[in-house]
């Protein structure tokens, strides 16, 4: 049997989960009844307050941070170690939660206790933009700005409006999405580190307040803090019998330097983040919790990071009760403390896997057993209360500080949701689209028949981490507002199609002007918590495609939701055309919305953020660009980068033939040798569109474990139908032309590399 024209778009797909733990903690109604003035310390109507160096803003925030932590008695001290902060009522400071969540737009798990409050409040809805693996799909920086900038926005008039009790937001998510089986790989930009890195620290500058590029224009004034997790090597969370508890990622120092690392780097040095969670994973047998080297050295002292270190959650407790790390809960709370973890995330008072808060039940003991001393806890805390006072959050009434302009009216504002519709539309990737069946044709087109589990259930739409969204639709009813008739039915009992009744499906698709399948994954088969073992759609999904197919009458539209590859081999090898586009979706207020405009409007794009793939994790062949060409300009291009220092001659240890450290170029060199690369690119398609134009490098003599080609460079254009233009690279070869030894230490390798956008080529001579 033989598929008909098939047209398959895909759509990433978004799940209900928790950051570390599925307990429950039910929040009091009667807690959120109004909306109330929002916490601060520092009331100047409190003439004690005037003693308090803590509270004079003309100091730093280090003196006042230190004066506060003077101030604390030993026992309020332990209490401020873990997300749950309570008040401390003498002097004036309010309680505070570390944990929110704003992966895209502002999150509310109604299980688990958290900054944010919802119901019964002057605001009960957030913006939710389109899930991390779309918005990244989009390739463009300028839009992941946007959407952390408007989240941090929305978290500052929530806490205007009294419903905030602590401004960190522990998002992004900055892992490689390495193993396309893993559950969490959605909430992350993908598999490039480059591009990674960017999303990180072009979402980390919005969610903070800070100018798009360049120096930072903030100072010690965050909008919100932004928090890059989950610090480092993580993608696994349940499979086969291992999980993220108990699992050692073996890495090696090369990989973690040219794959693991870069995007938290990019978060600390260019992003400016004032948060960091490591993860529950070892590294080569050590817990990125208990890792000084990680967290102290590397973070801190090698790339400057200035700002707070959460635990993920219950992580300390890990150390001890999972991994087997530490033998006592004294040394566990010891190992965090002394690499440089600040804060505990504990789910302690609704957890029945982890019903206790080390840090709060254990670290007096571990004083007393001389483990930790108060000095290491006063580090914590000044770290904590830093973050706290440079949200303002110590400088008295925040009607009368920066950003208290900023009210309920910026929230779910028409600003806000254009910026979701354009995000979800600039994601979607039509991947094939031969017999240019899409966008279809109103005038020929009047009745639909749609089929499939994921056609009419909002629920899968939304996303982890989710908020309440301004609106919600799904694909159905989005659908029936561009047709007269639109016919529906499931196909599948559910996502999982343990069973299939075609009956009804198979009439539809013989009588409708035309059929649109909707089918994929959902929760119940990747989450947080939960990978998957293959990349085969679920169940009786493919014979119940191939069915449909054949009875249509026109080439059907299948629509995938799903927030990782999915092999379609049974449709791709059909010997007639099938045409199919990958939008990692939204779970966004206009996802469904999108889907339904994309059918109607299509603009082929062909460049994702993570690789198609078989059921053996072969790469799915690519035959380029359909509506774009791009050639370099090789007059643009320097023939030869000469990289020589006489003044810093060559040291001892590098004296490897070939070779030479990045860090004995130095920056003044690494910034003499930049040049810059002009490319042309023409939209040779009849439709306008946007595309993005990637420029790679690869060394024309692979080895030495270096990547077999890597991204230096992505910039995307919109151009009309038969426009061309030019867009132009900055190139710095200790960046971008270097990569990372067997040490993990940046080199610069004589002889030849290339340059590549699309199918041209053009060669750079290193010489050393």
């Amino acid at each position: 049997m033989k598929l008909q024209n098939l047209v398959i778009f895909l759509i990433t797909s978004f799940h209900l989960c928790v950051e570390s733990t599925d307990s429950s903690h039910p929040q009091d109604p009667n807690s959120c009844a109004s909306a109330s003035r929002p916490p601060f310390s520092c009331d100047s109507s409190d003439p004690s307050t005037k003693t308090y160096d803590f509270c004079k803003t003309t100091l730093s925030i280090s003196r006042r941070a230190e004066d506060l932590v003077s101030r604390l008695t030993f026992e309020e001290k332990t209490t401020q170690l873990v997300d749950t902060s309570p008040a401390i009522p003498r002097l004036g400071i309010p309680a505070y939660e570390w944990w929110s969540e704003g992966l895209h737009g502002i999150g509310f798990l109604t299980r688990v206790q958290q900054g944010i409050r919802f119901f019964n409040r002057t605001i009960q809805h957030a913006t939710s933009f389109p899930q991390v693996i779309l918005t990244a799909a989009s390739f463009d920086p300028h839009i992941w700005y946007r959407i952390g900038q408007a989240t941090g926005k929305e978290a500052r008039a929530l806490y205007n409006a009294g419903q905030v009790t602590g401004l960190g937001f522990w998002a992004p998510n900055v892992n490689i999405f390495r193993d396309p089986r893993w559950g969490r790989g959605q909430e992350t930009p993908g598999e490039d580190p480059l591009v990674v890195g960017k999303y990180g620290s072009s979402f980390v500058r919005g969610v903070q307040g800070d100018s798009f590029e360049g120096e930072s224009t903030l100072g010690d004034h965050l909008q919100a803090s932004a928090c890059c997790k989950h610090y480092t090597a993580h993608d696994l969370d349940n499979w086969n019998g291992v999980n993220r508890f108990r699992f050692n990622a073996i890495v090696t120092l090369q990989d973690m330097a040219d794959t693991y690392q870069p995007p938290f780097r990019s978060c600390v040095q260019e992003g400016k983040a004032s948060g960091i969670m490591c993860s529950y994973n070892e590294i080569n047998g050590i817990p990125s919790c208990a890792h000084h080297d990680l967290l102290t050295k590397t973070l801190r002292q090698e790339w400057g990071f200035y700002g707070y270190i959460t635990s993920d959650c219950d992580a300390v407790n890990v150390l001890h009760v999972e991994q087997k790390y530490a033998k006592t809960p004294e040394d566990a709370v010891a190992d965090a403390l002394k690499s440089g973890m600040d804060v505990e995330c504990s789910t302690s008072a609704r957890s029945k896997d982890f019903p206790v808060s080390y840090l709060r039940n254990y670290t007096k003991s571990a004083v007393e057993k001389r483990k930790v001393t108060v000095s290491e806890i006063d580090r914590a805390l000044h770290n904590l209360f830093s973050t706290r006072m440079r949200l303002g959050l110590f400088n008295g009434d925040p009607s009368k500080q920066r950003y208290s302009d900023i009210g309920p009216g910026q929230v779910c504002s028409q600003e806000h949701q254009a910026l979701a519709l354009e995000a979800a539309l600039d994601g979607i990737v039509l991947l094939k689209n031969s017999d240019r069946l899409l966008p279809l044709s109103k005038s020929r087109t009047s009745s639909l028949a749609v089929i499939g589990p994921n056609a009419h259930n909002s629920t899968n739409l939304l996303g982890n981490y989710f908020g309440p969204a301004c609106k919600n639709f799904t694909i159905l009813e989005a659908l029936r507002n561009y047709v007269s008739s639109a016919s529906y039915d499931k196909g599948c009992n559910n996502v999982s199609c343990t069973s299939a009744d075609k009956k009804k499906s198979l009439e539809m698709a013989k009588t409708g002007d035309q059929v649109i399948l909707v089918m994929g994954l959902d929760q119940s088969q990747e989450k947080e918590r939960l990978d998957r073992m293959d990349l085969v759609l679920p169940g009786k999904q493919p014979m119940l495609i191939t069915s449909v197919a054949k009875a249509a009458k026109r080439p059907v539209v299948l629509v995938l939701l799903g927030g990782s590859p999915m092999d379609v081999t049974f449709a791709k090898n059909n010997r007639k055309n099938w045409e199919h586009f990958m939008g990692w979706v939204p779970r966004s207020s206009w996802s469904n919305c999108t889907s339904a405009n994309y059918i109607w409007r299509a603009q082929p794009r062909r460049e994702i953020t993570n690789d198609l793939v078989s059921t053996r994790f072969h790469q799915s062949s690519n035959d380029g660009h359909e509506n774009a060409s791009s050639s370099i300009y090789r007059k643009s291009l320097a023939d030869q980068l000469n990289v020589k220092d006489s003044s810093n001659p060559l040291s001892e240890s590098s004296q490897t033939p070939g070779y030479r450290l990045v860090s004995d170029i130095g920056e003044e060199q690494c910034e003499n040798i930049k040049f810059k690369v002009t490319v042309s690119v023409k939209n040779e398609g009849e439709m306008e569109g946007k595309h993005p134009a990637l420029l790679f490098a690869r060394h024309a003599k692979p080895g030495n474990g270096r990547p077999i080609k890597k991204l230096v460079g992505f910039q995307t254009v919109r151009l009309g139908a038969g426009e061309k233009t030019e867009i132009e690279y900055e190139l710095s070869p200790c960046e971008h032309l270097s990569s990372a030894n067997e040490d993990g230490v940046m080199v610069m390798e004589e002889g030849s590399q290339i340059l590549l956008v699309g199918d041209k080529e053009h060669p750079v001579t290193i010489i050393v």
